[in-house]
């Protein structure tokens, strides 16, 4: 397994999980490809490896392995975030929004329809940014026609989950002061990020800032604690994710183990009896957060909220973006803007 120390080289951080997604490894072949998907999806599963899934992140407090994990990281992903920009002819502008900085990425041939979708990005929090993944932002602001605003948030262990959802919280008040209103707005947010989006919306909830229009969750990681049925079950399936030495690390880099389970952090745990905005759920069957999906599911249509979920068969976490371009991923955000439109009205 790869061991991330202090003194690690940016060419061991780099070597993330995610990188397998884009460059066929050696040990290949290592996970079942379903025939059940389409050409393009078969042809891209080929590439998972156990090699490059088992990885260890760094331990929670190494300020400085998490910094290199996160650079090597960013070297990888960002010039197939460019590419993916430059295919689309997306427009993509950095800035400052409620003291955060933002990129303010619009589809070619936009036009303002005085709606705006805010992205908060996976990578369990400790990896990726908003410039390394424009792979799902670029696209999704494609499908939906709608301004993004893609909230480059700080990383654990530097700032924790009050400082990180306070950051959306800001994001939300100035588009506010900008001139939208709530009704105006939705977010979106793919693994970590569906998590912190989820907690988010509670958080501005709870505050007296309102609820936004609609909440779209990709694969989202509702409970950062190794709870849940498919942590079990898909193990064994998931090409990418890994809980013990990993996942695990970056939850306590984000939490302490006590607070792991408060709302904002596991939005499962939320109380969802005084509101939610409707939610779009969408998840793989092939991976361990398939319990996450369901539980929040369950939770949010218990209590009274409309809320769908959409599983898409034999695919990956957070396919949408990493294989952008396979047909499920385009049925997936192709749904997410029927959704994004009817609960917009734009």
């Amino acid at each position: 397994m790869i061991r991330f120390e202090k003194q690690a080289s940016l060419e061991l951080a780099a070597m993330t999980v995610l990188s397998v997604l884009m460059v066929k490894s050696a040990g290949a072949g290592d996970f079942h490809v379903p025939t059940t998907t389409s050409a393009e999806a078969q042809a891209a599963a080929q590439a998972f490896s156990l090699d490059e899934r088992n990885f260890d992140l760094p331990q929670p407090a190494d300020t400085e392995g998490w910094r290199a994990a996160w650079q090597g990281n960013e070297e990888i992903q960002k010039p197939i975030s460019e590419e993916v920009v430059a295919r689309l002819g997306t427009s993509v502008e950095e800035k400052l929004l409620g003291g955060v900085r933002i990129l303010d990425i619009k589809p070619k041939g936009w036009t303002d329809n005085g709606k705006v979708l805010v992205y908060t990005h996976g990578g369990a929090y400790t990896l990726f940014s908003a410039d390394s993944t424009l792979n799902s932002s670029a696209p999704v602001a494609q499908a939906t026609g709608l301004r993004v605003v893609s909230i480059d948030y700080s990383r654990p262990p530097d700032a924790r989950w009050e400082e990180v959802t306070g950051q959306v919280v800001s994001v939300i008040k100035a588009l506010l002061a900008d001139g939208y209103e709530m009704g105006d707005i939705a977010i979106y947010g793919d693994s970590a990020g569906g998590a912190l989006a989820a907690g988010s919306i509670l958080r501005a909830r709870d505050e007296g800032v309102g609820l936004v229009a609609a909440v779209v969750l990709w694969s989202p990681w509702s409970d950062i604690t190794e709870t849940g049925d498919t942590y079990t079950t898909l193990q064994d399936a998931d090409p990418l994710l890994i809980y013990e030495g990993s996942l695990e690390n970056a939850a306590d880099a984000y939490a302490e183990p006590e607070d792991q389970k408060h709302p904002y952090v596991s939005p499962i745990y939320g109380d969802y009896s005084s509101g939610f905005p409707p939610t779009l759920i969408q998840v793989g069957t092939q991976e361990i957060f398939l319990s996450n999906a369901v539980r929040h599911y369950r939770v949010l249509d218990t209590a009274g909220v409309p809320v769908t979920i959409d599983p898409y068969e034999g695919m990956w976490h957070v396919f949408q973006a990493f294989n952008w371009n396979i047909p499920e991923a385009d049925l997936a955000r192709e749904k997410m803007a029927v959704f994004l439109k009817r609960e917009l009205d734009y």
